[in-house]
């Protein structure tokens, strides 16, 4: 099989901000047309003060700062629990939205075109859908958590197909969330409390499964986010366990990663306008000796570069590989090399 790939730290995008240039606790990335990023912003609690932090970020993978779009709420292009970016082949965006239970889609500038879904358990219903992914044919695939499916739609929200029921066994899901899909059209799902990724074949078969409770290394805690790059090998965002784990095609442990985050452009121009604030986090220690037995949480809390709260993984053609930190409001970015 070769020498395995290594892991490359690059920078890091984004930093807090409430609305505009910036990120509110991000849950997932997609790379639209002409490398545009969309960066999905969920924003924590749905308080109205809290509304406009909804939103998407539109960016490039070198900081170029270019607008948003969406804002909270539950009308026609509104937001309220965001869970899932993905942009099909004509350059449209399409999110998912757990507490509307609904696919909400727009272009590529972020004008709304449509949306469609509504709650229940029978074909074409929802019961919070999370990740979402395009198969090869240009088809959606959804993640429905709660019902414990992963289902099939057309990118107009015609019902295809489904497969999953609840349960711990080979082809059974518990509160599935992440979703990928691979060049051969296998189909790779984050199986949240069951602590594993599942793979299927393109009809929903199931073949292999990667992980398992626990910390050790190819060990999964409440795995978030799955992708699958043009190789075949596996990134995992390991959530519970404050990490990206990588898995070989043929499902093999091939490194894990913790974090290396530092400052990025925009977080830099910020405190070039804000001398204070630069001042207080120049007397700052954000590597801080911690007991040893510190829990892997708070470790991820006070040590700045690590990843906290890493909920998706993304992989691009170009070898880069962006973790999006959920509670640290910013993507690392990292770039695979031999």
């Amino acid at each position: 099989m070769g020498s395995q790939p290594s892991y490359r730290y690059s920078h890091s995008m984004g930093f807090y901000a409430q609305v505009g240039r910036g990120f509110n606790n991000p849950v997932d990335v997609t790379t639209g047309r002409n490398g545009v990023l969309y960066v999905l912003n969920r924003a924590g609690a749905d308080v109205e003060v809290r509304m406009p932090y909804k939103r998407v970020t539109m960016c490039t993978v070198d900081e170029e700062f270019l607008g948003t779009f969406a804002t909270g709420g539950t009308g026609h292009g509104e937001l309220m629990w965001p869970a899932s970016i993905a942009s099909d082949g004509e350059g449209n965006v399409y999110v998912s939205d757990e507490a509307l239970h609904r696919i909400t889609i727009f272009d590529g500038d972020g004008q709304p075109l449509s949306h469609w879904g509504v709650k229940g358990t029978g074909e074409g219903e929802f019961d919070r859908p999370a990740g979402i992914a395009f198969d090869g044919d240009e088809n959606l695939l959804v993640v429905d958590g709660r019902n414990n499916r992963v289902q099939r739609y057309t990118k107009d929200g015609r019902y295809l197909g489904a497969w999953g029921r609840g349960g711990s066994g080979d082809g059974e899901f518990n509160t599935p969330w992440g979703i990928a899909v691979d060049r051969d059209g296998d189909v790779y799902v984050a199986d949240w409390r069951n602590d594993r990724i599942q793979r299927f074949d393109a009809d929903g078969n199931y073949l292999a499964t990667l992980g398992g409770p626990g910390r050790d290394d190819g060990q999964l805690n409440r795995p978030a986010g799955v992708a699958v790059d043009d190789e075949g090998y596996i990134y995992v965002a390991d959530w519970g366990n404050e990490r990206m784990q990588v898995f070989a095609p043929d499902g093999g442990f091939v490194s894990k990663l913790r974090g290396e985050g530092e400052p990025s452009k925009w977080s830099d121009e910020y405190f070039v306008a804000n001398q204070d604030e630069l001042e207080e986090r120049q007397k700052a220690d954000l590597e801080p000796a911690l007991p040893p037995d510190v829990e892997l949480r708070d470790e991820s809390a006070s040590i700045e570069k690590l990843f906290w709260g890493p909920a998706s993984v993304k992989v691009n053609s170009q070898g880069r590989v962006f973790v999006v930190e959920t509670c640290r409001h910013r993507i690392q970015v990292y770039t695979k090399e031999r």
